[in-house]
C-alpha cells in the first residue's frame, strides 16, 4: 500500500507520519535517540515526531516540508510506502510527484482552521492524478477540546466542496497526531467517534490493481542475449526483460507485440533465471516467446485481442516541473513507459488556476503550472486512458539539451478506445472539461 499525506502548511503531516511509525514500533533505536537529541537542542519539551520526515536541513530550520520524504514500514497485514508531500504552493510539482504512485491520500485539516485553499488544491491534485481513495483527517482535535461539532462542520464543508469537483466517496476521521488519539490506538478522548482508526483504515483499504480487471501490459526494457562460449545452449536465448505494469500472464498465453503487431505465445516466464508459471502486476520478469520476433526496448507486449490503439496526437493534462517555461516553439522528448518519441506542443487549451480551479488562457507554462495540452508525436505510442491505467496513461517530457525531466502528463484522449467507453462515461473530466 502506497499512501500520501498532504494538506496545508502546519496541518501536522510530518507529525502524523512520525506518530504512525512511532506507535507501530517502526522507528529504530538509534533514529529515536537522534530525534530526542534534536528535539532537546531545539527546545522542544517532548519528542518532535516531525523530525522523522523533515530530513533536509532547510526543512528543519524553517519547520516545513520542502522535498517529498518517503518512509517504509510494515505491520502483520501489509507493507507500506509513505510519501510526505510539501504543503507550500511553490512545491506543487513535488506534491504531484508524490501522488503519482499513491493508492490512498490522507488529506489533513487543522481543526482550528477548517478547509483552506491548500486543502482544496491538494484534494484537486489527488483527484487529478487518479488516487482512488481519500481520507480526510481532522487533526489537532486536542486544540479544540475534541469538540464533535467542530469535526462535523469541517466534514460538511468538505463534502460541499468535493461535490463541486465530482469527488466521490470520502472517509472522515478525527484525530490528534500529537497525542496519538485515533492514529494507531483509539485513545480515551474521542469516544463519540465510533469508526475505525487511521491504521485500521490503511489495513483494510483495497491494494493497487485489485479493484478492476486490467489488461496485460509489459513494456520491454531490455533484450537479453547472453554470450557464453562455455554454454552453447545460451546462444539461442532471447529474453525480454521488463516490469508487468498491469494485468497478468501465464505460460502459453497468446501475445501481440506492438508496434509490429506480430503474434506469438509465452514460452517461459523467468525471475532471476528461475522459471515461473505466471507473472503479475508490478513484477519484474523475463519473458521468452515461442517465435523469433524482432523486439527492442520501447516495444509493448500485450495479450492478443487486448491491444491499445496507436496514436500520434495526445490530449493530456500536463504539470510543468521546470524553471524554464514550456515553449510551443520547442521540441521535447516524450517518454511513455519505456518508449521515447519526439513531441511538439500543438496547442495549450487552457491553464488551471489551482487556487480558484478556474480555466485561464495561456501561451506558455511556468513551474508548477497545470494545463490542458495537445501534443503531436513523431512516432506512435500505445497508451490506455489514465483513468484506467496510471502506468500506461502517463508520460514525462524531457529537455533533450539538458536531459532534465521538465513535465509530467496524464493522457486523457482515449475516446477512440471502445473497450473503455463505459468507464470514461462515468469519469468526470479533470482540467476543466
Amino acid at each position: 500500500m502506497r499512501f500520501l499525506t498532504c494538506g496545508s502548511v502546519d496541518d501536522g503531516k510530518s507529525t502524523l507520519i512520525g506518530r504512525l511509525l512511532f506507535d507501530t514500533k517502526a522507528i529504530l533505536a538509534d533514529t529515536l535517540s537522534a530525534m530526542e537529541r534534536t528535539s532537546l537542542r531545539r527546545g522542544v519539551g517532548e519528542l518532535d515526531l516531525s523530525l522523522l520526515t523533515d530530513g533536509l536541513q532547510a526543512e528543519r530550520e524553517q519547520g516545513i516540508t520542502i522535498d517529498v520524504a518517503y518512509r517504509y514500514f510494515s505491520t502483520g497485514t501489509r507493507n507500506y510506502i509513505i510519501a510526505d508531500a510539501p504543503g507550500h504552493e511553490q512545491y506543487t510539482r513535488n506534491m504531484v510527484t508524490a501522488a503519482s504512485t499513491a493508492n490512498l491520500a490522507i488529506i489533513l485539516v487543522d481543526a482550528r482552521k477548517g478547509i483552506l485553499t491548500q486543502t482544496r488544491r491538494h484534494s484537486y491534485l489527488a483527484r487529478l492524478v487518479g488516487i482512488p481513495h481519500l481520507v480526510v483527517t481532522v487533526n489537532k482535535m486536542d486544540l479544540v477540546d475534541y469538540d464533535q461539532g467542530v469535526f462535523e462542520q469541517i466534514c460538511s464543508d468538505y463534502r460541499a466542496f468535493a461535490a463541486r469537483l465530482g469527488i466521490g466517496a470520502v472517509r472522515f476521521l478525527p484525530l490528534s497526531a500529537l497525542t496519538g488519539d485515533m492514529v494507531v490506538e483509539r485513545g480515551e478522548r474521542l469516544g463519540w467517534y465510533t469508526g475505525p482508526t487511521l491504521l485500521e483504515i490503511l489495513e483494510t483499504a483495497p491494494a493497487a490493481h485489485t479493484e478492476q480487471a486490467e489488461s496485460f501490459r509489459f513494456p520491454v526494457q531490455f533484450v537479453c542475449r547472453p554470450r557464453d562460449a562455455a554454454n552453447p545452449a545460451l546462444h539461442n536465448y532471447r529474453g525480454f526483460m521488463g516490469r508487468v505494469e498491469a494485468g497478468g500472464i501465464v505460460i502459453g498465453d497468446p501475445v501481440t507485440v506492438l508496434p509490429s503487431e506480430l503474434d506469438s505465445r509465452i514460452k517461459d516466464i523467468q525471475i532471476g533465471g528461475v522459471s515461473q508459471p505466471t507473472a503479475m502486476h508490478e513484477q519484474s520478469v523475463t519473458l521468452l516467446l515461442e517465435d523469433e520476433i524482432d523486439i527492442s526496448r520501447g516495444d509493448l507486449i500485450v495479450k492478443t485481442g487486448e491491444a491499445p490503439e496507436a496514436i500520434r496526437e495526445i490530449d493530456a493534462c500536463v504539470c510543468w516541473l521546470a524553471e524554464t517555461p514550456l515553449s510551443p516553439a520547442r521540441q521535447y522528448l516524450l517518454r511513455h513507459t519505456t518508449r521515447e518519441v519526439r513531441a511538439k506542443v500543438a496547442s495549450i487549451k487552457h491553464r488551471l488556476d489551482v487556487n480558484s480551479l478556474e480555466r485561464e488562457p495561456a501561451t506558455q507554462l511556468t513551474m508548477n503550472d497545470i494545463a490542458r495540452v495537445t501534443l503531436k508525436l513523431a512516432q506512435p505510442i500505445f497508451p490506455d486512458p489514465y483513468v484506467v491505467n496510471r502506468a500506461t496513461g502517463a508520460f514525462i517530457l524531457i529537455d533533450e539539451s539538458t536531459n532534465n525531466t521538465v513535465g509530467a502528463g496524464m493522457i486523457k484522449q482515449a475516446e477512440h478506445l471502445p473497450h473503455w467507453r463505459q468507464a470514461l462515461a462515468q469519469w468526470t473530466s479533470d482540467c476543466g472539461q
